[in-house]
């Protein structure tokens, strides 16, 4: 996937690249970059040296027919692992063995603390437990990411990608070993999440909004909603009843 898919980003995209001087040769490290688009999972392993591996539900993995094997197919060879997001809590969970044993067998885990897509452009909240259970379970290095661009690329409804070039910041890694143990501590999973978005927001320039994304996601889709149904009454004749 590196000769074929990187290849191909790194000639159509010439995506540019700060920072690589502090990815490991070797050994596990935690990437944890910010989420603009479906590509980042792409562009950041295409300029590195290293398999990076991430997550991603499970319906990628599972569906049916040939389309169906062959999406499973890619995934795989992009270096992502299914899981299963229909409960929650029980997501979380398997992220979570899901990353240490990617890290146990040294090699890099890219995770997105924000857990899903930024809907416009800005950096949310991190969600606490995941990246930072991780982190502390396997004592491996945290290196914040911010992903430049990646979202004008292909914006929502463009079919057609736009020709242009994307650009990735790798930070220097983050120890919280201090923190080694404490993993059952819900504050001290907050300031190590807290730490790494404030790294991400620097390396990036993003404007931070202390929300989740998922609940910016809400808003935006009741506010959508809000205004269809006020659109609603545009065209009536002149002095109709309003009710």
């Amino acid at each position: 996937m590196k000769v074929s898919v990187g290849a191909g980003l790194k000639v159509v995209f010439r995506p540019w690249v700060e920072g690589k001087e502090h990815v490991p040769a070797e050994g596990p490290a935690i990437l944890a970059s910010n989420h603009l688009s479906f590509s980042d999972s792409f562009f950041l392993p295409a300029v590195l040296d290293r398999k990076v591996t991430f997550i991603a539900k499970a319906e990628y993995f599972t569906s049916p027919g040939v389309k169906g094997r062959l999406t499973a197919a890619f995934f795989r060879g992009v270096g992502q692992l299914p899981v299963d997001r229909s409960g929650a809590r029980g997501a979380g969970e398997a992220a979570i063995r899901s990353g240490i044993a990617v890290l146990e067998r040294g090699e890099l885990f890219g995770i997105y603390p924000e857990g899903t897509r930024s809907p416009d452009g800005r950096l949310y909240r991190g969600k606490p437990g995941g990246l930072a259970r991780v982190a502390l379970a396997t004592g491996a290095p945290v290196l914040p990411v911010a992903m430049i661009d990646t979202e004008k690329i292909q914006p929502p409804g463009k079919v057609v990608p736009k020709l242009m070039r994307p650009g990735i910041r790798i930070g220097a890694p983050l120890d919280f070993s201090r923190y080694q143990g404490m993993e059952g501590d819900r504050f001290i999973l907050r300031s190590i999440t807290d730490e790494v978005m404030y790294a991400i927001m620097k390396l990036s320039g993003q404007e931070y909004v202390d929300i989740y994304a998922t609940a910016a996601k809400r808003m935006l889709a009741d506010e959508a909603k809000r205004a269809d149904e006020g659109g609603g009454s545009e065209g009536e004749p002149e002095g109709a009843s309003k009710g």
